[in-house]
């Protein structure tokens, strides 16, 4: 062989090489990105297409669409929603775009998702009045530089009737009724109203509009996910993937985080109250909220599994996860203060930010004095609180639910967590 042609092979050797291992490097950035997608996950369908979008990402620099979307039917957020939003943020820090989409049109038809029962219907004035807090609050979590928000009315309000006829034209009933919840309602007889077929096509056709390559969801909306699948498969797009997050249990451990059942943590939450909550969670519990809200590494989670096992207190792991959480949504100084009033509490003090109310009437019966405090949302609640032996006036336990409290100023104390220093006249 020549000089010369030994010279050529030898950059073809070298040049294939190179391309070797920049493939290698890439699958390896790949896998790594897939081990942090995957974390806590319920689904992710399909992986093997989510995998091919992140390496064609990956040689392109075109980062994918993200797409979540929320419907503001109440005005606060929950640890609850947290768990798909601190998946966007990951996706976030990956280096693609996530669009956060407020379901304003989708809102005034309702979600059928986990319901037995049709939705009320949302007015454009509450969902106005719910969606101006959404965003703020999701930029807790989120980094709102690199959020693209959205409304689907954009595109919804301008289908006009005919778009709407059209759009349903694209799915069967006998499809539509595949979803559980219709199914159920429907062998049961309970009415199911012709718009709440609507819902997940118009979810779905929002993933058409913003070009989604994924879109998250609580497990409740796998259905809806999948519709927009097929409708983007029919405008000729690549369809996205899906990937479903578990719902939260609230803090009874039992059912889903909901601020109905009054089993929720706020995100804009007192410190001190949200430190609290986080360590009322039963220490079987914990694990569940470490992997789903936690940012730390999985390989902590599992040393302190064995940590536990190994005879740690878990209420030291706890308030680890009580501090990191409080930092998230507030700081850390906050969280420190707030370890420090919990442990106050637990020593039976008394905090030092609570809240001073002043009231008249005197004398007042204590159901009327708690409920007008803020301290129970009911007298038929505060008078059970009292049954319980769950109130203290000034540390003395009340027992009398008949009592009427004349004026003064004193503490007032409601379970474990609830203070306030009341000035009745």
């Amino acid at each position: 062989m020549s000089g010369t042609s030994k010279l050529s092979a030898d950059k073809k050797i070298s040049a294939a090489l190179q391309q070797t291992a920049s493939q290698q490097r890439l699958s390896d950035a790949v896998q790594h990105a897939l081990s942090i997608v995957k974390r806590g996950v319920d689904e992710l369908l399909i992986e093997s297409e989510f995998a091919q979008k992140l390496a064609r990402a990956e040689q392109s620099g075109q980062p994918l669409r993200i797409k979540l979307g929320l419907d503001p039917t109440a005005p606060d957020l929950h640890l609850g929603h947290t768990v798909v939003l601190n998946k966007m943020r990951q996706l976030q820090d990956l280096g693609h775009t996530v669009i956060f989409l407020i379901g304003d049109f989708t809102s005034m038809i309702g979600d059928p998702s986990g319901r037995n029962v049709t939705r009320p219907p949302l007015t454009k004035e509450q969902i106005q009045e719910n969606a101006k807090t959404y965003f703020s609050q999701a930029s807790l979590v989120l980094d709102p530089a690199r959020t693209e928000i959205r409304y689907n009315s954009e595109w919804c309000d301008k289908l006009g009737a005919a778009g709407m006829i059209q759009l349903a034209a694209k799915y069967t009933v006998a499809r539509i009724l595949e979803r559980d919840d219709f199914t159920k309602r429907f062998k049961a007889g309970t009415p199911i109203s012709v718009h709440e077929f609507l819902y997940p096509l118009v979810q779905g056709y929002d993933s058409v509009a913003l070009q989604s390559d994924l879109e998250l969801g609580g497990t409740d909306q796998k259905f809806n996910l999948l519709v927009g699948r097929e409708l983007q498969k029919e405008a000729g797009q690549e369809p996205q993937c899906i990937l479903t997050m578990p719902l939260l249990e609230g803090l009874d451990g039992v059912e889903k985080m909901s601020k109905s059942k009054g089993n929720y943590i706020s995100i804009t939450e007192p410190a001190n109250t949200m430190f609290a909550k986080v360590l009322s969670i039963s220490d079987e519990m914990m694990w569940r909220y470490y992997e789903l809200l936690s940012f730390r590494a999985m390989d902590e989670l599992v040393q302190f599994k064995r940590e536990a096992e190994g005879g740690r207190n878990p209420r030291d792991i706890k308030v680890l996860l009580a501090k990191e959480i409080v930092t998230r949504f507030h700081s850390a100084q906050a969280a420190e203060e707030a370890l420090a009033d919990f442990n106050n509490r637990a020593k039976g003090g008394i905090p030092d930010d609570i809240p001073a109310v002043s009231l008249s009437g005197a004398p007042l019966g204590i159901g009327q004095l708690l409920k007008q405090a803020n301290l129970c949302p009911s007298t038929s609640e505060a008078l059970r609180m009292v049954e319980q032996g769950g109130v203290r006036i000034d540390g003395a336990a009340v027992s009398d639910k008949g009592l009427k409290v004349a004026a003064g100023s004193f503490v007032i104390q409601v379970g474990k967590r609830k203070f306030a220093k009341v000035t009745l006249t």
